[in-house]
């Protein structure tokens, strides 16, 4: 943004700070104050679909492929898309007496398992899918294309991974000038800070976190040294997995209150530019630094999920489960335990 004149003056201000007399610690807490009372009103926000939008699982029908595995995503303790046991062309074909069965890494499947259902007409569904019941899954497919025609056979396989969305957060960084670094007042103004912006985004179910902060000597161009402060913090949701999310409707979905809590943290220190450069008095001891905040946005998947673009290229911004062998070494011991049980 464009300086104004006493912007430009300001600048100056900083390089002969050491010359004027710091203003009190409850005026620094009161511009802050301020500031939050500002960045509050109501805004505009840019609406986009969210990342992660998908279809409901309901709608999703996958076919099978004779020539290949197919590979089916299913998100971490949701429900399967229905999985059927035929190929693109039998799906729109007539088969007399067809007969469906399904092995998984456990072995057979049968329809009256409580968290797997096969359908009469054959079509695999999990309710509440578990890392545990990734794997591959084959269907035993024997029907007759007409009532004279002998039996076919038909093998289907598919490779069924659990993958959970990734966990998106922004991550800023900010500058103030600061009192001496060891100062009690910038610990003080780093705890006044964090509560403010914690303030800002709480009602979003956001939460800022600070991931470090250091106070620095730096040299400034043909003047001498000043103190600042280098704040690293982040703004995440709070939803999680294990408990209930703060926010049910589709309208309130993280991504998007991310970016709420993104605009009113860039708006936040905006006007603290726009009210210190109205400022005919001096200048705090502690203020932002103008134009350094700086924001990034992450994604990064949980430990034992990755997303790969040549894997599963379609479903690249899946975070997928990577290692399937380790789960199917996993289910042959519980095989082996239930078959020693079933033995004594």
């Amino acid at each position: 943004m464009e300086a104004s004149t006493p912007g430009r003056a300001r600048r100056g201000w900083r390089r002969a700070r050491a010359a004027g007399s710091p203003l009190s610690w409850a005026t620094v807490v009161l511009l802050l104050s301020v500031f939050l009372a500002r960045a509050s009103s109501p805004v505009d926000y840019l609406i986009r679909l969210p990342r992660g939008f998908r279809l409901t699982q309901d709608t999703v029908k996958i076919v099978g492929s004779s020539n290949y595995p197919v590979k089916v995503y299913v998100m971490l303790h949701q429900k399967s898309p229905h999985v059927l046991c035929v190929t693109q062309r039998l799906r729109n074909s007539e088969m007399i007496d067809p007969s469906f069965q399904w092995h998984g890494p456990r072995g057979k499947i049968i329809s009256e398992n409580s968290t797997t259902q096969v359908t009469s007409t054959g079509s695999l569904i999990f309710q509440n899918f578990e890392e545990e019941m990734s794997g591959v899954y084959t269907c035993f497919l024997e029907y007759k294309p007409a009532v004279e025609e002998i039996v076919k056979n038909l093998q289907l396989k598919y490779v069924i991974y659990a993958y959970r969305e990734p966990h998106y957060y922004y991550q800023f960084t900010a500058r103030y000038h600061a009192a001496p670094c060891n100062s009690i007042y910038n610990i003080s103004f780093e705890k006044k800070l964090l509560q403010i912006l914690s303030k800002l985004v709480l009602g979003l179910s956001c939460e800022v976190s600070l991931l470090k902060s250091e106070c620095h000597h730096v040299k400034m161009q043909r003047a001498g040294l000043q103190n600042e402060l280098f704040f690293t913090f982040s703004v995440t949701s709070l939803d999680t997995e294990k408990g209930p999310k703060p926010c049910a409707d589709h309208n309130c979905e993280s991504s998007k209150r991310l970016s709420k809590a993104k605009n009113l943290i860039e708006r936040f220190f905006n006007q603290q530019v726009e009210v210190l450069g109205r400022r005919a008095e001096p200048l705090p001891e502690i203020y932002y630094i103008e134009g350094t905040l700086q924001m990034v946005w992450i994604n990064r998947c949980f430990p034992g999920y990755g997303m790969n673009t040549l894997k599963h290229p379609k479903c690249p911004e899946c975070c997928a489960l990577r290692d399937l062998s380790y789960l199917a070494f996993i289910c042959l011991l519980h095989i082996k335990e239930e078959s020693s049980i079933e033995a004594v």
